[in-house]
């Protein structure tokens, strides 16, 4: 009997998760299934899902296909209406070992197709499934899941469910087992990651999270956060990236416009100067941080105006590493049924961001020329710098190791050693 395939679609979380899922398969005794763990964040992301499911089916005829993660949470039905589909299991459902021992034991028979519940009703966070997971030189753990907020564009907070945080003292022991598994490198992964604690007794902020990994884990070389919400960061973290080398120097903003009417339409919590002040901020204090971001071309309402200024905040921000998102309406969400901007013209506007986006990082490679780094070598001839930049070397380097390096040039997309 063969093990179960697995497929993952969208961001690092559901990366995470596919590996738990792994582990519960492999102990239920499933064989002989695709899993596809999918993603809602778009409507194209449903599209493509549909696409990858009729794939897999192609390719696996004899295997039971199992579709789960966000858009099984958040659209079941339309999963479950899909011929090459055998079962549907929710975002909660996925995580808990009776799911898998029921589809290992009886696919189909004594076990329900679809098997969605309410998400909204969680409140326990997975804290036991796996030590992270990645490369040999950098592990994830998840330490947050869920969204308390409801951005007018976003159907995640409907996969995920509200907020919950994984205790400190269990996130710092995991870290240390992955230290003494040789792991150099740890990234903090979540949903909305600047939100971790404030279900947790004394309500603890990211930033005391962090300066305690740091201070509990001295043998931990780099620590790195993944997307944050720059509104919602606290002292302590602007006193970590000011004074902890090892909380390494970049950021991804979860930023989403650069005008004011659109973050308020978007039901956003900080404004444009929001953003460009925390950018200073951070930058005065460290002043070798790189940003990256999210932001969205095309929302509904938005004009030539409007777009802009979501421009011109990639030089207000000093931002480098863009996500451009064209919005497509998710049924569900207040943003599906504003106005919509015409395809075309999103098209057109998300093309202009990522021709921004690509200055920026050819801005900031150039900048780099001559600069000594230390490079985390995720394969023999590619690493990456302390600003996550892709360093490529022209003889093999041990993997999963910290060289340092000097930067000789750059190929438009990523330096040269």
């Amino acid at each position: 009997m063969s093990a179960p395939k697995f497929t993952t679609l969208g961001c690092r979380l559901n990366a995470y998760e596919t590996e738990a899922m792994k582990d519960l398969a492999a102990q239920a005794g499933l064989s002989n299934a695709v899993v596809v763990n999918t993603c809602a964040v778009t409507a194209e992301a449903v599209r493509k899902a549909r696409q990858e499911i009729r794939k897999l089916r192609r390719d696996n005829p004899d295997a039971k296909v199992i579709v789960t993660g966000c858009a099984a949470q958040t659209e079941p039905e339309t999963f479950a209406q899909m011929d090459e589909v055998d079962a549907v299991i929710g975002n909660t459902e996925k995580m808990t070992p009776d799911t898998w021992q029921g589809l290992a034991a009886d696919f189909i028979g004594e076990t329900e197709a679809v098997q969605v519940n309410d998400i909204m009703s969680v409140t326990e966070t997975a804290q036991h499934l796996i030590d992270g997971f990645g490369t040999r030189s950098r592990a994830y753990v998840q330490v947050q899941n869920g969204c308390d907020h409801r951005c007018t564009f976003c159907i995640i907070p409907y996969g995920r469910g509200n907020s919950r945080s994984v205790p400190a003292g269990v996130i710092v022991d995991q870290i240390k087992r992955l230290v003494d598994k040789g792991f150099n490198e740890v990234v903090l992964t979540g949903v909305d990651l600047t939100s971790w604690g404030a279900d947790l007794p004394a309500e603890p902020k990211l930033g005391d999270l962090v300066m305690r990994i740091l201070k509990l884990v001295p043998d931990l070389p780099r620590l790195r956060i993944s997307s944050i919400d720059s509104i919602e960061v606290d002292e302590n973290l602007m006193q970590a990236i000011a004074t902890e080398p090892r909380l390494m120097p970049h950021l991804h903003l979860s930023l989403q416009h650069g005008d004011d009417l659109i973050l308020k339409r978007m039901k956003r919590r900080h404004l444009r100067d929001d953003a460009i002040a925390f950018a200073e901020e951070a930058r005065k204090l460290r002043p070798d941080m790189t940003f990256g971001a999210d932001i969205i071309a095309g929302f509904p309402t938005e004009t030539e105006a409007h777009f802009e200024n979501s421009l011109k905040l990639v030089e207000d921000c000093h931002l480098t590493w863009l996500h451009v998102f064209p919005y497509s309406p998710r049924q569900g969400t207040p943003a599906a049924r504003m106005p919509q901007v015409d395809g075309r013209a999103i098209k057109d506007r998300a093309a202009r961001l990522r021709a921004a986006g690509q200055l920026a990082v050819e801005r900031h490679l150039a900048a780099q020329h001559g600069c000594r780094h230390s490079v985390l070598m995720e394969a023999p001839d590619m690493g990456r710098t302390e600003q996550f930049t892709e360093v490529q070397f022209d003889t093999p380097q041990p993997v999963g190791q910290i060289v340092p390096a000097t930067i000789t040039g750059d190929d438009g997309t990523r330096l040269v050693a």
